[in-house]
């Protein structure tokens, strides 16, 4: 796998209301979208630096997978996305390596990404988003 570049990185928050004006404060600049991502039961807010996207997230249900992330872990750093071509042909080679997927298909995220997870017990921990731009 060879991504382009880090995509973004995600941050639970449980509260996009604080964490919005906290982050504008924190890296100067505004917040450039806000997205809900329904069938993933989140809202998203989104910050630009440079090629990278730091993306808040904040659970609709407390039963979705970010709200009980939050209840396990609390606030704090949830995923690294990064950007990839090819993402079905991606997630394929990855299986074939033994990494467990979350995602065996694209779906659609914020941003009108297509966009898969990989599970943390095959990536050292880290939940692991992989993205790419619909063609």
């Amino acid at each position: 796998m060879k991504p382009s570049h880090i995509e973004h990185i995600g941050i639970a928050v449980k509260d996009l209301d604080v964490a919005i004006p906290y982050y504008e404060k924190l890296l100067g600049s505004k917040c450039y979208a806000v997205e809900e991502v329904v069938d993933q039961k989140v809202k998203t807010a989104f910050f630009k630096i440079g090629q990278t996207k730091i993306e808040l997230l904040a659970a609709t249900d407390p039963e979705g997978p970010v709200g009980k992330f939050i209840e396990k872990k609390g606030e704090g750093i949830h995923h690294i996305a990064f950007a990839v071509k090819g993402l079905q042909e991606q997630l394929n080679v990855l299986a074939e390596d033994g990494i467990q997927l979350i995602d065996k298909s694209p779906r659609k995220g914020a941003e009108g990404l297509n966009i898969a997870f990989l599970h943390p017990k095959s990536t050292l921990g880290v939940l692991t988003e992989l993205c790419e731009q619909p063609k």
